[in-house]
């Protein structure tokens, strides 16, 4: 494998070490592989070839946001095209998961991640994908 070099501020250092705690990485360098694998893999859906695309969107908000609630409803109905499987959990008293399988054209897979990230209320949202 090719080395190369960073240079990262030591507040950014900090917090990737306590990540790869956390998550039990045994190397900086598979850390670092890890997120440019993930990455690279969203950034080449956006620009895939393929327009059939399946994807698992995750996305955290806080409990108490019933607005939020109502919003990500009005987006499934939006994307019902796209969106074969929805799934609402509560995390403890204060957060929400909101879970989305979809299926089919990258480009509107991706016009959804971009308005749940738009969001007010959003927390985070993460997403995988599979190139069909």
């Amino acid at each position: 494998m090719t080395v190369i070099s960073i240079t990262l501020p030591p507040e950014l250092l900090h917090k990737f070490e306590t990540f790869m705690e956390t998550k039990g990485y045994y190397s900086r360098s598979e850390a670092f592989r890890d997120a440019l694998r993930n990455l690279i893999s969203e950034t080449e859906l956006a620009t895939a070839q393929t327009e059939n695309v399946a994807a698992t969107i995750m996305v955290t908000c806080d409990h108490q946001r019933k607005d939020v609630d109502i919003k990500l409803t009005e987006l499934r109905h939006e994307f019902d095209d796209v969106v074969i499987e929805n799934v609402h959990r509560h995390i403890g008293e204060k957060y929400c998961l909101e879970i989305f399988i979809t299926q089919g054209n990258n480009t509107r897979i991706l016009t959804l991640i971009n308005r749940l990230r738009g969001m007010h209320g959003i927390q985070q949202v993460k997403s995988m994908f599979l190139m069909l």
